[in-house]
């Protein structure tokens, strides 16, 4: 981009007069020394550096956010395979209680209590199946 100045404004209407031209050549550079030109200069570079912390603090930020959501994410894909396993284990133990002709009658439990998502107090049962279910959920 061309800068801006007063030699391309004026050349413009008048190409062949090279007279009006060196005076353009001569007054930009007065203008180029000058104090004004200075303070532009300094307040664009002073902009420029602004522009370029600005925007490697949103790069590093979105490093960070990136990594935290890594984190996040593995520790997510962790949970889910040890809710997996322990769903696995929890039906075969289910079936396992079912298929049983010797088990206690199941008609009696509330499934619904069972399986939901909030922890209830479990009713107190005998001693001899309470030890049994105990030496179970130390297996996984």
């Amino acid at each position: 981009m061309a800068p801006r100045n007063k030699e391309n404004k004026q050349s413009k209407g008048r190409r062949g007069d090279n007279s009006s031209r060196e005076e353009s050549d001569r007054e930009w550079e007065r203008e180029k020394d000058g104090d004004e030109y200075r303070k532009r200069r300094d307040r664009n570079n002073q902009a420029v550096r602004r522009s370029r912390v600005k925007s490697r603090m949103r790069t590093q930020q979105t490093l960070e956010r990136v990594n935290q959501l890594k984190t996040e994410n593995e520790l997510l894909e962790e949970k889910i395979r040890i809710l997996t396993k322990e769903l696995g284990f929890l039906k075969d133990l289910f079936l396992a209680h079912a298929g049983n002709a010797h088990a206690t009658d199941l008609n009696g439990i509330d499934l619904e209590r069972l399986l939901s998502d909030t922890p209830k107090e479990a009713p107190t049962t005998s001693s001899s199946t309470s030890g049994t279910s105990r030496s179970r959920s130390k297996q996984y």
